[in-house]
């Protein structure tokens, strides 16, 4: 198996890495760059636009430019980006599987729920890196300069957490070998929680002692998080009665865990709502509603517009229905994780379900904290 995985991160290197040296323009420039280093390097610089330009990556207003210049990225995702992150997720979590058989951990479910502080830490964290590029430089000591601010911008901040995340992991386990704990999930857990609270301390910093600065600090609407979190919560719970009272057995495989992916998700959808439809209405200053910088959301969103008339959305919003889906797309999860799989790979199966509370509960912790802070 550590075999046939290293054959493939090898084979994913050559294509793209030998490519990229072999056929510049059309593998790096129109792909490699076009798709997933643009996004990155404009939203590093908070470019709205960044052309190729044969290599210098300039600064341009819209997508429309010369054709000489090349490719035109600007930050958020795409539908080949999310595709290849895919990939490379799928890839990586079979890495950690096979890490964690050399460290020879198991109490999966207590992992997991140990893991659990660093995936909003992963969103919380890339919130601080939008605030560097709101905030002048000398707003506060967390400024970052390009290129070390890539480190918290998709997808190197998966990266980023990846090895903060095994450094932590590798301590608690010295911590715990070494009889200064009685297990290593307590201390991995409290280190997450610390670097969380840490996080949100110099997001706080940020919004309350920068004044005198022009923009002076981030703005502050806690309504946004308590409505996020209120929501997700209420939507939840009546999921989670729902299949207790009508489909019991959805449950049996993920217990609990299935509660926290189904919250996670919620949350994702929630802030969605919020911000692409309500984001007006709740924050003064604001005038108009975010958009969408992943392309399901907008597909999903744009797709309620048009099939539901103009006097039900003027209402209720487009973006609801995406709440529905991240709903539905958790209960399968929940579902399709059956007590089989668990007993089958355990190892593997306890990291995708963290996966999946990654890709909802980490972008919606940062849409909610982005929304809250005005950033």
């Amino acid at each position: 198996m550590g075999q046939a995985w290293a054959v493939a991160v090898g084979a994913l290197l050559a294509v793209f890495g030998l490519g990229s040296i072999v056929f510049p323009r059309t593998v790096y420039a129109n792909f490699v760059w076009h798709y997933f280093w643009g996004p990155v390097y404009a939203d590093a610089h908070g470019w709205s636009y960044a052309a190729w330009a044969d290599g210098e990556q300039v600064r341009v207003s819209s997508s429309d430019v010369a054709s000489g210049m090349g490719p035109v990225a600007e930050p958020g995702y795409t539908i080949y980006s999310e595709v290849g992150y895919a990939v490379i997720l799928i890839v990586m979590l079979v890495g950690v599987a096979l890490l964690l058989r050399r460290l020879d951990i198991e109490r999966y479910r207590r992992l997991f729920y140990a893991l659990f502080p660093f995936v909003p830490l992963g969103g919380a964290l890339r919130v601080l890196e939008d605030a560097n590029n709101v905030l002048p430089a000398e707003a506060s000591a967390f400024a970052l300069d390009y290129p070390a601010n890539t480190l918290f911008i998709s997808p190197l901040i998966y990266f980023t957490m990846f090895f903060l995340t095994l450094a932590a992991l590798l301590v608690a386990l010295w911590v715990h070998r070494n009889g200064y704990a009685d297990t290593y999930e307590y201390p991995l857990a409290a280190m997450g929680t610390a670097m969380l609270a840490a996080t949100l301390a110099a997001i706080f910093a940020l919004a309350f002692t920068t004044e005198g600065l022009s923009p002076p600090r981030l703005e502050f609407y806690p309504i946004i998080t308590v409505l996020t979190l209120t929501f997700a919560t209420v939507a939840t719970g009546g999921t989670w009665a729902l299949l207790e009272r009508f489909a019991p057995e959805v449950n049996e495989g993920t217990g609990y865990i299935g509660l926290v992916i189904i919250w996670g998700q919620s949350v994702d959808g929630v802030s969605n709502v919020i911000g692409l439809d309500w984001y007006d209405e709740l924050v003064p200053v604001a005038t108009a509603d975010l958009d969408p910088k992943h392309p399901v959301n907008k597909f999903v969103q744009d797709f309620t517009g048009q099939v539901l008339p103009e006097s039900i959305t003027a209402v209720t919003g487009d973006a609801w229905t995406f709440l529905l889906v991240k709903l539905v797309a958790a209960v399968f999860v929940v579902w399709v994780f059956d007590e089989e799989i668990f007993e089958e790979s355990p190892r593997f199966t306890f990291m995708l379900l963290l996966a999946i509370l990654a890709v909802g509960l980490g972008p919606g912790t940062r849409d909610m904290l982005r929304a809250t802070f005005l950033v």
